[in-house]
């Protein structure tokens, strides 16, 4: 396909940190669990613990509560302080301050825990409850699901297939939203996690500007906009606490079955694919490269096409002639 002027606009996705029994059937992301359950799949009357950090936690919390699920309780792994100084800075943001407050009156009830995390979820053929830290306090809540989810991470794959540069974890780009190639540009969370307006008013920037249209009356919003997504990105930041979670038998790549042990023997990203596999299975390294870059600060040397699994032929299939 042919182009002028490219967007990249390919969003984010749930970063899954391991621990103990993450891979236990029906322990899954946050968001994961809310599209199942979108799809259809039944939770009213089922036993839903809500873990990790963000925003996120709270909508699944309310959507799950509201179609029935007996949401036993809010795992937060941010501290109280920060979320106070969080909810500080939402003033200058009426509107998302709305938002939070709706979210806490409809989940009133439900136990909101900060600096808390799952350590350990237990069952046999599936999760059955899921052991729980906060503080000095440990305990054991039996569950049917568990919604785990530490946050977004930007989707660059198709922006580093292209070349473009990419920083701070996001796609690079300038007041025009165009990345560091002439005619291509970026807009939402692969940008950077921002939250949806700053998504729609970057996206309307980036289609100004691919049209040969400037739109600098939007700019002023953007910065605001930018200003929220920093306060949201200190407030929950992840804590180094959750890099003790594996243990050495933990599996870090689920889709090779590779355990922290074997990572952590080789000397970096390149090495730990060559010899283990870890990053080569059906994800292609989007759960476990994050997982790994958090945990032992390596980063994913590159990305191959096709981006998403493809079938044979699709990639053989060509146009017919005219």
């Amino acid at each position: 396909m042919g182009y002028r002027s490219l967007i990249l606009a390919t969003g984010a996705r749930e970063r899954f940190l391991p621990f103990p029994g993450w891979t236990l059937p029906n322990a899954m992301g946050a968001g994961g669990l809310q599209a199942l359950a979108k799809s259809g799949l039944p939770v009213a009357g089922k036993k839903i613990v809500i873990a990790g950090s963000g925003p996120l936690l709270l909508a699944v919390a309310k959507y799950m509560k509201d179609h029935g699920a007996d949401v036993r309780l809010i795992a937060e792994q941010a501290k109280r302080s920060a979320l106070l100084g969080f909810g500080l800075r939402l003033a200058a943001h009426p509107g998302k301050l709305m938002q939070a407050v709706g979210l806490r009156t409809a989940l009133l009830g439900i136990p909101y825990l900060t600096s808390c995390w799952p350590v350990e979820a237990e069952g046999t053929d599936k999760i059955e409850s899921v052991t729980l830290r906060c503080g000095r306090k440990t305990w054991t809540e039996r569950c049917d699901y568990l919604a785990c989810g530490f946050g977004l991470v930007p989707n660059t794959e198709v922006a580093a297939l292209l070349g473009c540069r990419l920083a701070n974890g996001g796609v690079e780009v300038d007041e025009q939203q165009q990345t560091s190639i002439a005619s291509v540009y970026s807009a939402g969370e692969a940008t950077g996690i921002g939250g949806l307006e700053l998504a729609l008013v970057e996206g309307e920037i980036a289609g100004f500007a691919a049209a040969g249209a400037p739109a600098r009356h939007l700019f002023a919003a953007r910065a605001g906009y930018r200003k929220f997504a920093d306060a949201l990105e200190q407030a929950f930041a992840l804590r180094g606490e959750l890099k003790a979670l594996p243990r050495e038998e933990t599996l870090i790549c689920r889709c090779e079955d590779v355990t922290l042990a074997r990572v952590r023997a080789c000397t970096g990203w390149r090495e730990a694919k060559l010899h283990t596999r870890c990053g080569m299975g059906p994800c292609q390294g989007r759960v476990c490269g994050t997982a790994v870059e958090f945990l032992l600060g390596w980063k994913p040397e590159s990305v191959r096409p096709p981006v998403f699994p493809a079938r044979i032929e699709s990639l053989t299939r060509t146009e017919p002639r005219a």
